[in-house]
């Protein structure tokens, strides 16, 4: 190991020695003068540090400089009570700061002490405090708005993940910092009863000789060891202090830019209009007054001849930034286009019209972000997917109140929105009518109304399904995202999926990937599945059925019915429920002339069926198919294994949301009924 990575260690054990081990007086002297310097340096990098965290580790180093300081405290308190003598530092400071004048020396102990507890410690407890509640509570928030950031792409997912551990950070570090000033407050009053046990013991130890050998009077004991403990008191002191103020700059500085001697200069003496008047207020003092005009006078003078200079400085500086723009707009103007820029597509994105800016600014009550947030994470939830990054933009060329979902740069649906109004809709039981503004819910199309504050209460109560705008936007783009995700889902997305799997399935993937198929045919197969609803969340399971099947076939299409049929129990989970389900069959003749019909190309197989053939199916599979939503269920046709993705391309372009099942597909404990068949007639 490294001497640096030891001497935290080494630095412990020294302090460990130091309680048990009493060091000559000559030791003691560099000792304290370690002691004040360790306390200057933590004071000034408390100072100079641009931000709490630059300094994450303070909590740490201010416990490890108390333990430090109490270890002196003993030795001292040894050295002083032992001998008589507290060596040259201690002496110093008794006589010399306190002026050879007891009492002197004990108000100025007093005052230190008041200082430091009553003001410093204080006050720096009370902010760490409050800093750390603060902290946690605005810990929801500053995730909040980093996750929308990162969705309406001002932010990459690097600079988010920096900006999460920078949250997490800053709350450990307040955290700490609250039980810390803790043991800072718990010093000083420490220090407080130490000095005085200090004197009442010396006392004791002068006049029965226990310290000096020889026994002295009662004033004679009281005024060494008084002196002593005094100056002792005060070298203590003086570090302690110095930490508990590092402690009060760490918990109340802010984030700024350059050092702090910069900063403060810059924010105190910019103002010229404040200069001047402080200025002259002091010149007024010092001439109308009986106060020194000797002292008060030049400082105002000099007040104001600053306030001239800063003044003029502002001046220049005013006209140097407008040249400055002025250069910048013009080398903008001149700068060759960045065509490069121009070529990105945003998978996902939603324009509106500047009529609903509202509902996606936080700073107007909007929450519109927040809920494209809890679409991601919805979908990653049920589907298993990562849903790219949804962009929000306003678009002036839309209509005040209009929105379009883009998906890779081409519109796919939109709709208009009342900004101030509800939409409610007739689930189809509500007799009673309301008056509102006729209009077409987006995604269904389903006949709904517009209708104000006033009447939502009324429209609930009557049994109205009563939605807001941003809930009908989320609605209709968490509806588009669904349909879509088959062509959203990138290889790279693919690896992400492999590599968060890996961890715990290293010799699957292994065995897998590259050797049996690539990134692309498992994105093939992953694709298949969402395109027609199916959860791709349970990975490891898919990852294991195309490990088994893949050696057998190489077609992406027939491993991902192998992948449907090992997912059966999530899939009957899905369309069907513990009582009898009702569904359709296909006739064995249909199937047999399906399978007649498969022809198989490069591109893959399809089904050549002649029209007339096709168009019979098609009308069959609509009578058949109304029998089931004319009873309010969903239609759910089942096949054989082997037919059902030819069947269901087949009737795709007609039922795209049609759900064709394999009986190899379906749970042994779903109970199924078949209440109709589609055959060619």
């Amino acid at each position: 190991m490294k001497f640096r990575e030891l001497s935290l260690g080494i630095f412990i054990i020294v302090v460990l020695l130091v309680f048990i081990i009493p060091p000559p007086s000559q030791m003691m002297d560099f000792i304290l003068m370690i002691n004040i310097a360790i306390g200057l340096i933590i004071l000034l990098n408390a100072v100079y540090a641009t931000e709490p965290l630059q300094m994450s580790t303070f909590p740490t180093i201010l416990l490890t400089s108390i333990l430090f300081r109490l270890a002196i405290t003993i030795s001292t308190t040894r050295l002083i009570l032992g001998t008589g003598h507290g060596g040259q530092v201690i002496d110093t400071f008794g006589n010399f700061v306190a002026g050879g004048n007891l009492v002197l020396g004990v108000i100025i102990f007093f005052i230190l002490t008041l200082i430091n507890f009553m003001v410093i410690t204080k006050g720096a407890e009370r902010v760490a405090e409050v800093g750390a509640r603060f902290t946690l509570d605005a810990m929801p928030g500053k995730q909040m708005a980093i996750d929308a950031d990162l969705n309406a792409g001002l932010i990459g997912e690097d600079e988010a993940k920096k900006r999460r551990k920078k949250i997490q950070d800053e709350s450990s570090f307040y955290g700490a910092m609250d039980g810390a000033a803790k043991f800072v407050k718990g010093e000083a009053i420490a220090g407080i009863i130490i000095t005085f046990v200090n004197i009442i013991g010396g006392i004791i130890m002068g006049t029965t000789g226990l310290a000096t050998g020889e026994s002295m009077s009662i004033g004679e004991a009281t005024s060494l060891f008084m002196m002593l403990s005094i100056g002792d008191g005060i070298v203590n002191m003086l570090p302690a202090l110095l930490t508990s103020a590092a402690t009060g700059f760490i918990v109340t500085k802010s984030t700024s830019e350059g050092d702090i001697t910069t900063t403060l200069t810059k924010q105190v003496f910019t103002m010229p209009i404040v200069l001047i008047l402080a200025g002259s207020a002091l010149i007024f003092l010092g001439v109308f007054t009986p106060l020194p005009g000797l002292v008060f006078i030049p400082v105002g003078v000099v007040l104001v001849v600053m306030s001239q200079i800063q003044s003029r400085r502002l001046a220049v500086e005013e006209v140097k930034e407008e040249i400055s723009a002025e250069e910048i707009e013009t080398a903008e103007i001149r700068k060759p286009e960045n065509i490069v820029s121009l070529l990105n597509v945003d998978q996902i994105l939603l324009l509106f019209g500047y009529g609903l800016i509202p509902l996606a600014d936080p700073a107007q009550g909007g929450d519109l972000l927040d809920r494209i947030v809890m679409i991601r994470r919805q979908i990653a939830l049920e589907l298993g997917v990562i849903v790219p990054v949804i962009h929000l933009r306003d678009d002036i060329k839309l209509s005040p109140n209009q929105y379009r979902i883009l998906i890779k740069g081409v519109e796919v649906a939109g709709g208009d929105i009342m900004f101030d109004h509800y939409m409610a809709m007739n689930p189809g039981y509500v007799e009673e009518e309301i008056d509102g503004i006729e209009t077409v819910e987006p995604y269904l199309g389903l006949p709904a109304l517009w209708i104000s504050e006033t009447q939502r209460e009324r429209a609930e109560a009557l049994g109205y399904t009563v939605v807001d705008p941003p809930a009908i936007i989320a609605t209709h783009m968490t509806e588009i995202i669904r349909s879509h995700l088959h062509e959203l889902l990138s290889r790279q997305d693919v690896q992400t999926l492999i590599d968060n799997v890996k961890d715990q399935n290293q010799v699957l993937v292994d065995e897998l990937i590259p050797r049996m198929m690539t990134i692309g045919d498992v994105q093939k197969v992953l694709a298949n599945l969402l395109h027609e609803g199916i959860s791709i969340r349970d990975l490891v399971t898919i990852l294991d059925t195309l490990a088994n099947y893949a050696h057998v076939t190489r077609d992406t299409d027939m491993l991902s019915e192998y992948v449907r049929q090992a997912l059966r129990r999530s899939i009957s989970r899905k369309f069907f429920d513990d009582r009898i389900n009702n569904v359709l069959t296909l006739d064995p003749e249909l199937e047999q002339r399906i399978m007649g019909s498969v022809q198989a190309t490069e591109q893959g197989s399809y089904v050549a069926l002649d029209p007339s053939t096709t168009q019979r199916i098609f009308d069959n599979l609509h009578s058949e198919t109304q029998k089931l939503t004319s009873m309010g269920l969903q239609p759910i046709i089942l096949t054989s294994p082997i037919v059902r993705i030819y069947f269901k391309r087949l009737v795709e372009q007609v039922a795209p949301d049609l759900v064709v099942l394999s009986y190899n597909e379906i749970d042994p404990k779903a109970e199924i009924q078949s209440i109709g068949m589609v055959s060619m007639t």
